[in-house]
């Protein structure tokens, strides 16, 4: 293939605003065109648009089942498959399948070969035609055993200039970090000692893309992942993309432009391929990766999670429902990626201007008097305060009062599934939410890492046998799971880019928005109660509404009233008429 006349120019534009202009800028220009020249469209979702109401994607390990037969991938699409999942799931987010050395895949040693302990890309693509897949791009950094790495401290070219260097006594205080640890690691080279910028770990090296040669890898890289399959790439850490001394080195207008030259090659080679960028960040500064429809397609919504256990918690929706009134409406080429739990923890910085200090003190007291861990991350002037609280979501909503039952855990925790399910937007299960996990203390206590209390392996002879007996937490959290999502894909109204509004409700407590399918054909009212106390909803003032059924009941439908009585943790989707 090759980049259309004008998508040419826009990439030409793209590398002047990151490098100027000069031969290196051209040399650049060349050998993009060159991959572009060498590239495999894969084969195209015919007739769709990006994306639909039956898109929702679960989030995994690879080797997240294991079995005593056949690879760790085939174990996993087995589950799901045995579980009839396959009908419910239309993404699987394979979190980073490569050769790694730490971080549980996030220090990348080689980007283009599947750690040979899951299989190889043979078995990714045996996942499929089932499901289609999501990759994640782990461009800020690399891992110190990376080959580029190797050859840096070699001080073979171009790799020298692949990481940056940075003199030790250089004024950094003005760079955001994200972690309590030191941004420089000095590192032994064949030109003596080296200082290198290290965001996240001493093991992960972040690379520089001030050198276009850099970029150009990069770009290898995300090609060989759509050949591969991949539908959504999900840029990981891409908020610290680009360092400038003497700024935060956050979202410089340079990663920004970054993400618009990926936009502008995928639109041309590769349409129907869906950019989500990842930046743990405030509200404010996570959607300003939408850029003006020429970004991410869709960007996460990470003020959702810690939002969600705040209300169960305090049995006080206002915070949540304010930030939900305040969301922009998306565009058809746009949307959010809604979710509870990951694979890191649950970060607090999307809190920011959306609850006071003591609320958030609180939250994270109350997270710690539940068995998680609290990371921090240092500030500019040297302070901690927290930055993710370290725990699954299933535990993070237990309760303390040794007079509640399991069920009551059970219901607040599928409360904050239904409420997720049903924002505007596309939907992101962990593994772990799925079957309702609880803190992984052992595997905590063994590797000394907080994350490690959400990041549990399972076998599958285990997993069964927990998930088959119906007196097991695990069990009645997954099979609610299983028929809340069969429910969730047929509804039109839940398509990603369907209207969103809020609904006014006196009480606290009490969440209230609908959904309009985007033919106007469906209509369903989401009514979440997130305390502990039953509560009577009026209607009466929302004019011409009129509730029918509640598409989550079990029971007989009743007919239509002014009043519903929404029991404690209660979630309803009642498909509703206008008058």
């Amino acid at each position: 293939m090759s980049l259309t006349p004008a998508a040419f120019s826009r990439v030409s534009s793209r590398l002047a605003d990151l490098y100027g202009d000069g031969q290196h800028v051209r040399e650049c220009l060349k050998q993009i065109a060159e991959l572009a020249r060498n590239f495999t469209p894969p084969t195209m979702r015919m007739g769709q648009g990006l994306w639909d109401e039956r898109d929702v994607v679960l989030i995994t390990y690879g080797d997240q089942v294991r079995s005593d037969e056949g690879t760790t991938l085939g174990a996993l699409k087995s589950f799901l498959t045995d579980n009839g999942l396959d009908q419910s799931l239309r993404l699987i987010h394979l979190l980073p399948c490569f050769p790694y050395s730490s971080d549980d895949g996030f220090s990348v040693i080689d980007y283009q070969t599947i750690d040979p302990a899951l299989g190889d890309w043979s078995d990714v693509d045996d996942l499929r035609p089932g499901f289609e897949l999501m990759f994640d791009l782990v461009l800020n950094h690399c891992s110190v055993q990376h080959e580029w790495f190797q050859k840096y401290l070699q001080g073979e070219e171009p790799y020298c200039r692949y990481f940056t260097e940075v003199d030790p006594e250089t004024d950094l205080s003005e760079v955001t970090r994200p972690r309590s640890l030191p941004l420089l690691t000095a590192f032994d080279t064949s030109r003596g000692q080296r200082h290198v910028w290290t965001t996240f770990s001493a093991d992960q090296v972040d690379l520089n893309f001030g050198d276009p040669a850099v970029l150009v890898e990069m770009l290898a890289v995300l090609l060989h992942y759509v050949e591969q399959g991949a539908r959504i790439i999900r840029l990981d850490a891409i908020a610290y993309l680009w360092k400038e001394i003497g700024t935060s080195c956050i979202h410089q207008s340079r990663t920004h432009t970054v993400v618009k030259l990926m936009r502008d090659i995928l639109d041309v080679l590769a349409p129907g391929t869906i950019l989500l960028t990842e930046t743990n960040v405030p509200h404010d500064e996570n959607v300003s990766y939408f850029g003006d429809c020429d970004e991410a397609h869709m960007v996460y919504q990470f003020s959702l999670s810690p939002l969600l256990l705040d209300a169960l918690l305090t049995g006080d929706a206002s915070p949540l429902k304010s930030w939900l009134a305040s969301l922009q409406t998306t565009t058809p080429l746009t949307t959010y990626f809604n979710f509870t739990a990951s694979h890191d923890g649950i970060g607090v910085r999307p809190l920011e201007g959306l609850v006071s200090q003591e609320r958030l003190d609180a939250l994270v007291e109350a997270i710690r008097h539940r068995g998680g861990e609290v990371s921090m991350k240092q500030n500019p002037d040297g302070s901690e305060s927290p930055y993710e609280l370290n725990t699954t979501y299933f535990s993070a909503l237990a309760s303390t009062d040794d007079k509640e039952s399991d069920e009551i855990q059970i219901q607040r925790f599928l409360a904050s599934q239904a409420i997720m399910l049903a924002l505007r937007g596309i939907p992101g299960i962990y593994f772990h939410s799925l079957v309702g996990s609880e803190n992984d203390v052992a595997g905590f206590e063994a590797t000394g890492r907080a994350r490690s209390l959400n990041r549990k392996k399972f076998h599958r002879s285990d997993l069964d046998r927990v998930l088959t007996d119906s007196q097991t937490v695990q069990s009645r959290v997954f099979e609610a799971y299983k028929r809340m999502l069969a429910i969730r894909v047929d509804q039109p109204a839940f398509h990603p880019n369907a209207s969103q509004e809020p609904l006014e409700v006196a009480a606290p407590a009490v969440v209230a928005f609908t959904r309009r399918s985007l033919d106007e054909s469906q209509l369903i009212i989401v009514l979440a109660n997130v305390s502990d106390q039953s509560i009577d909803v009026d209607t009466s003032d929302w004019g011409n509404l009129s509730l029918q059924r509640d598409l989550l009941a079990e029971d007989t439908p009743s007919p239509p009233q002014a009043t519903y009585h929404l029991a404690p943790y209660q979630v309803a989707w009642f498909e509703a008429t206008t008058a």
